[in-house]
């Protein structure tokens, strides 16, 4: 039934972007400069029938294979495509007929546009939650994207588990999605306005993380997040106190990462050569690496950068022989009480 509501939805219902019931669509005002450049390059009949609900626009793209989670009209492809240049691949997956017609019918148009010899750009049609079937081969992404649609998806673990496959190890999925502050209720789920703004197919954000987890995605990072504002009082009285967010994730395909952020006194350096980031580099929302600035990280944070496509933008100082305990880079305090001199010791007593 979800599949028909989504269809129905973004193939007949929604016209243009004026659309939207919500204000989940990122507006160009919010992207950075070098990424608004890209976007004016891009057809506007592909722009007229965008419905993301963030950038997913990740940084060091040059050269790479990329697959993009339900594709759409094709936007956030195109704008990929000039990102990985003539040697990269950006391959898009979209399930809605109109939607596929609008980015094949300007595959040639920007290729011509971004002044490349062929096209580095295709979309298939299939449904996310089956990526097995698109005759993809496992371990051949370098990062995969989506754009405000694995909410839509009937199957979301289905989904995570096959973008695990699909990517090679140190890969990267880096998407935008809309979470609740709460699990939907059942009929809210079945209601087609609510599913097709993808607000109640929307994960409660404390089941997404155990989720991504399962999967295979450990130690998941928060990159940006903003609430969502219900711009229609007819929805708004719907979803009654429920809040939403659009937030952006981004999950790597990595051996060895801890359930925790331990602390082995490894300092890593940027070195400043990534050309969408100069002076610092963002991973998260709460690790930043200014330009030739040693900075302290955890044993998670370090693998994030060392065994993945950063590591050549990074001076890595330290190894994990030595153990310092949890890590102040995102890890927990430690549970237990902390002794004091009023505390005396009690012995080995249980």
């Amino acid at each position: 039934m979800q599949h028909d509501i989504v269809k129905d939805y973004y193939g007949k219902v929604l016209q243009t972007t004026a659309d939207l019931q919500t204000s989940a669509c990122c507006t160009a005002d919010a992207m950075p400069a070098h990424i608004r450049s890209l976007a004016a390059n891009v057809h506007d009949g592909v722009t007229a029938k965008y419905y993301g609900c963030g950038l997913v626009t990740p940084s060091a793209m040059a050269g790479l294979r990329v697959l993009d989670l339900g594709s759409g009209s094709g936007r956030d492809a195109y704008i990929l495509s000039q990102l990985v240049g003539p040697t990269g691949e950006v391959v898009g997956v979209d399930m809605t007929d109109e939607q596929l017609a609008v980015a094949r019918a300007h595959v040639d148009w920007h290729t011509t546009r971004f002044g490349f010899a062929k096209p580095n750009v295709r979309f298939l049609q299939g449904y996310i939650e089956q990526l097995d079937a698109l005759g993809l081969e496992p371990a051949s992404f370098d990062v995969v994207v989506s754009n405000c649609v694995i909410n839509l998806s009937v199957d979301k673990p289905a989904v995570l588990k096959g973008v695990f496959d699909l990517l090679k190890p140190g890969g990267e999925l880096y998407f935008s999605d809309v979470y609740a502050d709460r699990r939907i209720p059942h009929a809210l789920v079945q209601d087609p306005v609510l599913y097709g703004e993808c607000l109640s197919g929307a994960l409660y954000w404390n089941d997404f993380i155990p989720m991504a987890k399962r999967a295979g995605f450990h130690d998941p990072r928060l990159v940006t997040s903003r609430p969502i504002e219900v711009l229609n009082a007819a929805v708004k009285a719907k979803l009654g106190v429920m809040n939403f967010y659009s937030a952006t994730y981004r999950l790597f395909k990595l051996a060895g990462l801890e359930a925790a952020n331990e602390n082995y006194g490894q300092t890593v350096v940027y070195q400043g050569t990534i050309p969408e980031q100069p002076s610092v580099f963002e991973l998260d929302d709460h690790h930043s690496f200014a330009k030739a600035k040693a900075i302290g990280v955890s044993g998670n944070t370090w693998r994030m950068l060392k065994d993945t496509r950063f590591n050549a933008h990074f001076e890595f100082i330290g190894n994990f022989e030595t153990h310092h305990g949890i890590s102040p880079d995102g890890g927990a305090n430690i549970p237990f009480q902390v002794p004091t001199a009023a505390i005396p010791a009690r012995g080995n007593c249980c």
